[in-house]
């Protein structure tokens, strides 16, 4: 015997557990790093935040195993070495794009362009667009604003904002809301540009889990938070000194479906599995597998 509940069929009394034919999806990637600065040369642009892609109805097939993939955070730019960009995420057929990293300086203070990627990496001063975004995944990177303000790493929301005066760093791009896991939590927002040597500057800010950029003070950009996929910020300048970028959050692929439904089978990469409310969900921080 069974029952109807909101108009959907539930388990009967008998404990059956009808099986899982689609799913509901999140699958952000990894946020870029933030660029690093030599001397007084530019700030550092910040990073973009990781791809987000989000749909219903993904179809599995009953016994079939669903590789999942958590992209790494990149790494911020360190004593003019090249920050990286983020790595994909992959939920079976759909990936994710890596954050672009963000503009930086070389050891002979020379500009080096920022990356592309799922959103781009913010522009510096002699480098001065902002990297692309993916279509459906997220936004540019600004520019830089005009002297050696860094720009801002996009989000998965919006593009990077130009710093407000020549010398700041922009505030990033907008994330993503998502109440996939029971909480409405952001994803996906880029990191803040550095910003240049006029005092009292701060950095750009990082939106949804970006890092903030570092102040004209002379200070290394912010970190993204782990596991939304969001960017690091941009190091500040100043005169005589080196700073580093700011690393990108980790991503993070997370699946859910009406909890009438059969648990998985199986999983590996140790998925923290819980039901709320109607849902029964599955959230990886670590690369794995699932099998209904």
């Amino acid at each position: 015997m069974s029952k109807r509940v909101g108009g959907i069929l539930s388990a009967g009394l008998n404990g059956i557990n009808y099986p899982v034919t689609a799913v509901e999806y999140l699958c952000v990637a990894g946020g870029g790093g933030g660029g690093g600065t030599v001397s007084n040369n530019t700030a550092g642009g910040g990073g973009g935040a990781g791809g987000l892609l989000t749909a219903t109805g993904y179809a599995v097939t009953i016994g079939s195993s669903i590789t999942v993939t958590v992209g790494a955070g990149g790494t911020g730019g360190v004593t003019s070495t090249t920050p990286t960009s983020g790595s994909n995420s992959v939920f079976g057929s759909i990936t994710s794009t890596g954050g672009g990293y963000g503009g930086w300086s070389n050891a002979s203070n020379v500009s080096q362009a920022p990356a592309s990627g799922g959103s781009g990496g913010g522009g510096i001063y002699g480098a001065t667009s902002g990297g692309a975004g993916t279509s459906g995944q997220g936004f540019a990177g600004s520019a830089f604003s005009g002297n050696g303000g860094a720009g801002a790493g996009g989000g998965s929301g919006s593009v990077g904002v130009v710093g407000s005066t020549s010398n700041t760093g922009g505030n990033s791009g907008t994330g993503t809301a998502s109440s996939i896991s029971g909480a409405q939590i952001q994803y996906a927002g880029g990191g803040g540009g550095g910003s240049y040597v006029t005092a009292g500057l701060a950095g750009g800010l990082g939106a949804s889990g970006g890092g903030n950029g570092g102040s004209s003070s002379g200070q290394n950009g912010f970190t993204g938070i782990a596991n939304t996929g969001s960017g690091g910020g941009g190091g500040g300048a100043i005169a005589g000194s080196n700073f580093n970028g700011g690393s990108g959050g980790s991503g993070i692929v997370i699946l859910r479906y009406p909890s009438y439904l059969a648990p998985a089978a199986s999983t590996t990469g140790s998925p923290e599995t819980y039901v709320t409310g109607f849902w029964r969900v599955y959230r990886f921080i670590a690369s794995g597998t699932i099998t209904f």
